[in-house]
């Protein structure tokens, strides 16, 4: 039997595992940056911070993380890995009590807003927001 017929394996949840495995984006090796922008490295250094305080186990984390990266619709070329590692760490947030997704969203909105309403190269603050 090929690897073509046989039944797609399924990650824990019960959610199947994309046909094709994993790849890094294009560019990766061990000279390029880890991450591309920096809300990737700090929604890495949030999943160590919150594993380390014992919101989530490393199992969980790879478990929801995976489920995440076999939705449909991800990028073949790994160019969305951080925005699924942001999915893996809101659900598991809004699973663990801590965050539901309607304060995130809301929190998010906040900041988006106290953005746009911060003169250029003054830092974002929260309470920028017009809307707080």
């Amino acid at each position: 039997m090929s690897p073509r017929d046989r039944e797609p394996e399924t990650v824990p949840g019960g959610v199947a595992a994309p046909a094709a495995p994993f790849r890094l984006p294009q560019g990766a090796g061990p000279d390029a940056p880890v991450f591309a922008e920096p809300w990737q490295a700090q929604a890495f250094a949030l999943a160590v911070a919150l594993n380390e305080r014992g919101l989530f186990s490393w199992s969980e984390w790879a478990a929801e993380l995976s489920a995440q990266l076999a939705r449909p619709g991800a990028a073949e070329d790994g160019g969305d890995y951080y925005a699924h590692w942001l999915a893996a760490l809101e659900a598991l947030l809004a699973r663990k009590g801590v965050a539901e997704p309607g304060l995130v969203d809301a929190l998010s909105a906040s900041w988006q807003r106290a953005a746009h309403a911060t003169p250029h190269g003054e830092p974002i603050r929260l309470e920028n927001d017009p809307e707080r």
